[in-house]
């Protein structure tokens, strides 16, 4: 067990290093980095996550330069660009996708990093009623008919979403190429991903999926309407 006068030369040191403001600065940021190392590792979110380690990289450069710690500097001067990149990558993502709720023409524009493409003939078929839902779809260019329900859809449109995130996970109808026809897709795997790398994507795609869904009983609703006053 140390004793006090074991202790004492290390104190003093510690002293005499705190005495020298340049010290004092390499002891605090070094002390901020690790407590935002620490703090990360209760963070369950990405983006708070990204800029605590922006932080610690801040912190610990800082120290380095101050030693000086070569190896420490040039370790954190490679990670810092990186965790801005991805910061700034998932902000802008949400912002995209917040846009898109209220404008469905910019969904190709944020998911197309992450979909994959595909070119179709007339009639070739992109999924059939009874099908597991293991994409959601965008149509970039064409047009595509829902047999079941008789219903066209044009470019722009993101289509497959409902039945992705359905409890079954089952087609209720088959899409058919009406005309040549270029579709992106996003796989369950890949949406995954961008949840959990921020949680308020899958939010406003939830979103998303609400609205388009409460239009369609609104489309409903008015057929029936129109459907009554004819009958009376």
């Amino acid at each position: 067990m140390a004793t006090p006068e074991l202790l004492t030369p290390y104190l003093d040191q510690f002293m005499a290093a705190i005495t020298q403001p340049g010290n004092v600065l390499a002891i605090a940021s070094a002390l901020l980095a690790g407590l935002l190392v620490i703090i990360s590792a209760f963070v369950r979110t990405m983006i708070p996550l990204r800029w605590l380690a922006v932080g610690s990289n801040v912190g610990f450069i800082l120290y380095g330069l101050l030693q000086p710690m070569p190896l420490m500097v040039i370790l954190h001067a490679v990670l810092l660009p990186v965790n801005l990149w991805r910061v700034a990558q998932m902000v802008r993502l949400t912002r995209r996708v917040s846009a898109a709720t209220a404008d469905a023409a910019q969904l190709e524009l944020w998911l197309r990093p992450y979909m994959r493409s595909r070119s179709l003939r007339t009639g070739a078929t992109i999924f059939h009623h009874g099908d597991k839902a293991d994409r959601m779809y965008f149509l970039a260019e064409g047009r595509i008919e829902l047999v079941e329900f008789g219903r066209t859809l044009e470019a722009g449109q993101m289509f497959g979403e409902i039945a992705f995130f359905a409890p079954d996970r089952r087609r209720t109808s088959t899409a058919r190429c009406v005309t040549s026809c270029t579709v992106f897709s996003i796989d369950e795997d890949t949406f995954k991903q961008l949840y959990f790398q921020n949680p308020d994507f899958g939010l406003e795609i939830v979103r998303l999926i609400a609205g388009r869904l409460s239009a369609d009983v609104r489309e409903l609703q008015a057929k029936a309407s129109v459907g009554g006053a004819k009958a009376s």
